[in-house]
């Protein structure tokens, strides 16, 4: 399935992009109006029938494509480039099983190709052009990755302070009265690793041997899904704390809450958009 997300602006071209399958693929449609804004079909279509257009587009799939049919783009291999050879998005898409290239009609309508294709398509129409949808492409995609950076360090102070509550909760409910700094910092050092378990299935020491070549620690790694949880655990544990519950029935109720919430966190279709 096709989903609009976002429109680039080249020499006074809008130039949409779309994602599929997490993958950016581009308007050749709107990439041709460069050319000549009326016949954008045609163009298209004169492309296709170059030589050197079906060994790029039949090189690609056999690449990344692993239910590509090879004996069909061999066909039209032989036949690129004669005056009675015709070729359009469609009968690629249908003869050879290609997903380089998509065709669809309704509202965000028109032909895109995988960025890797659209390129090229772009150089055969103009070497300026394209590079100047290079330069929209890659500032389009540092402002998505900036955007995504801030995100993934807002949940991160979010469970930080999250953890402030908790340690709280620590010192008011777990932490006997009279006890040394050391004892305490014991005390947190377990409860820390209670969220590691129930989470992770891994204490801080455990991943620390098992991953001796990566600095940090075991939160500096975890997906966007995981410190979604890991504040959602940390808040839950201060209110079972407060409840009088033991360590090892937190331990139990937190995994359970961590395995239902991850559950659908990794089904969830906004999760999905905000990584896309």
């Amino acid at each position: 399935m096709i989903k609009k997300k976002s429109k680039i602006e080249v020499q006074g071209i809008q130039i949409a992009l779309v994602n599929q399958s997490n993958n950016d693929y581009i308007s050749l449609t709107d990439i041709a109006r460069h050319k000549n804004s009326s016949q954008t079909d045609d163009i298209i279509k004169n492309w296709l029938r170059n030589r050197n257009t079906i060994e790029l587009l039949g090189f690609w799939e056999m690449i990344y494509n692993p239910n590509f049919k090879p004996v069909e783009f061999d066909g039209f291999r032989k036949q690129a480039g004669l005056n009675s050879f015709v070729m359009t998005p469609k009968r690629w898409i249908e003869s050879t099983n290609a997903i380089g290239i998509v065709s669809k009609a309704g509202r965000y309508g028109g032909t895109f190709a995988h960025k890797d294709i659209a390129l090229e398509f772009a150089s055969w129409i103009s070497i300026e052009f394209k590079l100047y949808i290079i330069k929209e492409f890659q500032r389009l995609k540092e402002n998505e990755n900036d955007r995504l950076n801030l995100e993934w360090n807002l949940q991160r102070t979010i469970s930080k302070i999250n953890y402030h509550i908790h340690t709280d909760a620590i010192k008011e409910n777990l932490i006997p009265p009279e006890i040394t700094k050391q004892q305490a910092s014991f005390v947190y050092a377990n409860e820390a690793d209670l969220f590691n378990t129930a989470l992770f299935g891994i204490t801080a020491k455990e991943w620390r041997e098992n991953n001796p070549n990566l600095k940090g620690n075991i939160r500096d790694f975890a997906t966007l899904e995981q410190l979604v949880v890991l504040s959602n655990l940390e808040s839950i544990n201060a209110l079972l704390i407060q409840q009088g519950l033991s360590q090892s029935e937190r331990l139990i109720q937190l995994n359970k809450v961590a395995i239902t919430q991850m559950k659908s966190l990794v089904h969830s279709k906004e999760v999905k958009k905000l990584k896309a």
